[in-house]
Order: structure tokens, then sequence, then C-alpha cells
């Protein structure tokens, strides 16, 4: 995910992304755990996603304030 797809997004989709990305992330994490997760780059990627669109996120609401 690139961070020019994201910063069009609006604030609500932005936070629905986040949720999702949170959950998935919790799943890949699980699943490592357990050891049935064969490519644990993924998780990297998960948690750089999620600081995407946190960045977006911080954006929008910056923007809005001032």
């Amino acid at each position: 995910m690139k961070f020019g797809e994201i910063k069009n997004l609006e604030l609500g989709e932005l936070n629905k992304r986040l949720k999702t990305l949170r959950k998935e992330l919790a799943e890949l994490r699980f699943k490592n755990r357990m050891g049935r997760l064969e490519n644990t780059s993924l998780i990297r990627s998960m948690r750089r996603d999620i600081a995407r669109v946190q960045t977006a996120i911080n954006l929008k609401r910056q923007s809005s304030e001032g």
C-alpha cells in the first residue's frame, strides 16, 4: 500500500482501514506464535502500512484544525 493511495481517503475510511489492519496484524502475530506463518515479513509490512495510515490520519486532523 502506497502513501499516495492512502492520503486521498476520507478520515472515516482511514479509521476503518486502520481498524482492519490492526486486526489483520493481530491475526498474523497469532499465526506466527503458533508456527503457522510461513512469510514472517508480512508482519513488518503490515506494521508499516499501519504507520502510513496513522500518518495520513494525523495530517488530516492537523489540516482540519488550522
